[in-house]
């Protein structure tokens, strides 16, 4: 149910959580440009119950959330959602360009491709310490080590960094060292591991399954925000479908979508649809134009010698080629890096 609050004073907020919290269900609160509403979330036979809130004179109205997304959609919340991170804001005009190689191989390896990409005009950088592989016999990631070489580049280069976690065990070292906690498609519904984020402060990019509908994706953003985190960004990044020519096929309509039924932040992994690096900036491009709030790219300066997904890495040259690329629709469509 949504509580539409009449006041905004903060003790009149505290009042309606605590009933909303007798009533046995969570309560939370979302600060709007114009007005203070409460999500009340939880056993929907009860719900009936909540209605009598409407008896309180600061209490405007109350009435039911119609989508099973309850605090993800806009119905409790119209307004886009800017979710920070680091110095840079993602979402509502503020375009994030998040750019980085597929694995950390090296220091020297790390450090090289993070000058390239600041220097090309990325604002985060992105690379993986845990890898999950298909194949057992893959190289798995440098683990702590990798995310050390991380922090250590990001710091030298002024970007945040985004990286991959793998198992609820791993959700406290990788907060230690990352700016967002990168959720993959594989973890989508991973639901014990989208608790444990959703119960940090770190900001979280959940990126969708390849074989998930829309629904599901908003669903499962849903779980780290029930928990109260409500720094979430949703990746798209290729669903499996019967073609064989791309890795996957890039859901672009996907943007528009998401960004009708959710407030959240929406970005485009075009490197992991695609899966060739010729497709990377004309799908780039179509993720600005599609209205996109950011695009998550992998560069390597020798993609023939990359430990993983090489055939599908930006060299440094075609990367800063494609944030010229981007740089007109972006002032087309309003945004700014």
């Amino acid at each position: 149910m949504i509580i539409v609050m009449a006041s905004r004073k903060q003790e009149d907020v505290d009042v309606v959580v605590s009933k909303v919290e007798e009533l046995g269900y969570k309560a939370h609160v979302i600060l709007g440009v114009e007005r203070t509403v409460i999500a009340a979330v939880g056993d929907e036979r009860g719900k009936s119950r909540l209605t009598a809130l409407e008896a309180l004179p600061y209490v405007e109205q109350v009435f039911p959330i119609l989508k099973p997304f309850k605090l993800a959609g806009r119905e409790v919340k119209p307004e886009p959602t800017v979710v920070q991170c680091g110095p840079v804001k993602i979402g509502a005009g503020h375009f994030c360009v998040m750019a980085g190689p597929c694995a950390v191989e090296s220091r020297e390896q790390i450090l090289e491709i993070a000058a390239a990409v600041r220097e090309a005009g990325a604002n985060m950088f992105r690379g993986g310490a845990y890898k999950p592989r298909t194949s057992p016999y893959s190289f798995q990631g440098m683990e702590e080590a990798g995310l050390k070489l991380l922090r250590e580049a990001g710091d030298k280069y002024g970007m945040p960094i985004v990286t991959e976690v793998m198992t609820v065990e791993q959700v406290p070292v990788v907060a230690d060292y990352a700016d967002m906690l990168q959720v993959g498609a594989r973890n989508m519904q991973n639901f014990g591991l989208l608790r444990a984020v959703g119960k940090t402060s770190t900001p979280v990019l959940l990126k969708r399954g390849m074989m998930s509908t829309i629904n599901e994706f908003i669903m499962s953003a849903e779980y780290i925000l029930s928990e109260g985190n409500p720094n979430v960004v949703l990746c798209e990044r290729g669903i499996r479908t019967f073609e064989t020519e791309t890795r996957n096929t890039l859901d672009i309509q996907a943007v528009p979508v998401l960004r009708k039924y959710t407030h959240l932040p929406v970005v485009v992994d075009p490197s992991h649809a695609a899966g060739h690096w010729d497709l990377v900036i004309p799908m780039a491009r179509a993720s600005v134009a599609a209205g996109a709030d950011g695009i998550m790219v992998e560069v390597h300066p020798r993609p023939s010698e990359a430990f993983s997904d090489g055939q599908q890495s930006l060299k440094p040259s075609k990367f800063k080629l494609m944030m010229e690329e981007i740089a007109p629709l972006l002032k087309l469509m309003g945004q700014t890096l």
